[in-house]
């Protein structure tokens, strides 16, 4: 239990773990606020004790989360900042190729398309996530899928799209659904969640 080793000193790497095991906790019940206040004193905590080059992984993480909660607090703006330096960490020490690195672009990405940088989103997935993502994970990998999905949801959700946009998307999301469906299986959710979508794209284009 995280409460046997709180009241050591901040020193005790125990310590340090029972706050990354009580934040992760909190933000899982979404008592967001409360998971937020554990998060960042857990990363000060680390970075005064653990910013050795070995730990930065596990900062990263940490940064991570508490950008999800400023994202479901309303923060965007600090959530969107914070991503962008998440995955730029990564870039420099795993490279842009890591599977990390990738799914931490991703992250971002969404972000990216949720606060209307649209454009940016896009350019973003295609010349900077998708090339590294479908040379070192593959084309079947359930990153590289969620990478695409996303690509397609940014086309067809901007008020701006053209019909040219729609039928990309679907396009897209032929190709993930089919490719899902293949190496994950039909029943997978995330192989439900890609049909349901592309039957969403192909209502609308019926109707466009």
């Amino acid at each position: 239990c995280w409460k046997t080793y709180l009241g050591r000193p901040e020193t005790d790497w125990y310590r340090c773990a029972s706050l990354t095991a009580l934040g992760n906790s909190l933000g899982s019940n979404r008592r967001t606020e409360e998971a937020l206040a554990v998060l960042e004193a857990n990363l000060a905590l680390r970075r005064r004790y653990w910013v050795a080059r070995y730990d930065r992984s596990t900062i990263f993480i940490i940064q991570g989360n508490i950008a999800s909660c400023l994202d479901d607090l309303g923060r965007r703006v600090e959530a969107l900042r914070l991503k962008r330096s998440v995955y730029t960490g990564h870039v420099s020490t795993l490279g842009v190729s890591h599977e990390s690195t990738i799914g931490n672009g991703l992250n971002l990405a969404i972000s990216l398309g949720r606060a209307g940088l649209r454009d940016e989103a896009m350019e973003f997935l295609r010349d900077q996530l998708l090339p590294p993502a479908q040379r070192s994970l593959g084309a079947d990998h359930d990153v590289t899928l969620l990478l695409y999905h996303s690509l397609a949801v940014i086309l067809a959700d901007n008020p701006d799209r053209a019909r040219d946009d729609l039928l990309e998307a679907e396009t897209i999301m032929q190709d993930v659904v089919t490719r899902r469906r293949r190496v994950f299986g039909p029943a997978h959710p995330n192989t439900l969640r890609a049909q349901r979508f592309l039957c969403r794209l192909q209502k609308e284009l019926s109707g466009a």
